[in-house]
């Protein structure tokens, strides 16, 4: 159809560690994962379960250069493409959830 749903970037390496790293680390849904799940579990639970995470997120940000070698430019581009949809569907849940709450 000729159109182009994404921009395409001539440099593949310019934001690759954004998508993979900053929602794992930072994003809305670590305050309300911690949130809920502090409902259900005990402190320690949490704590071991965060640390792990901590773990699993120091690897792939440390592995990423083999990574990027391993995908390659299209590799690369597919993959950010792919979160950022992820991304997007996250941010619509959330959105929606709370919509009834500002009609209110």
């Amino acid at each position: 159809m000729g159109m182009e749903f994404f921009k395409s970037d001539k440099n593949a390496r310019s934001n690759v560690a954004v998508p993979i790293a900053f929602p794992i680390i930072a994003g809305s849904g670590t305050l309300t994962t911690i949130m809920s799940l502090k409902a259900n579990y005990h402190d320690a639970s949490i704590l071991i379960a965060i640390l792990i995470n901590l773990v699993v997120v120091f690897v792939v940000l440390k592995s990423l250069s083999f990574l990027e070698k391993l995908l390659g430019p299209a590799g690369l581009i597919a993959v950010r493409k792919f979160f950022g949809v992820i991304l997007l569907a996250i941010a619509v849940k959330i959105f929606a959830t709370n919509a009834s709450g500002l009609i209110k």
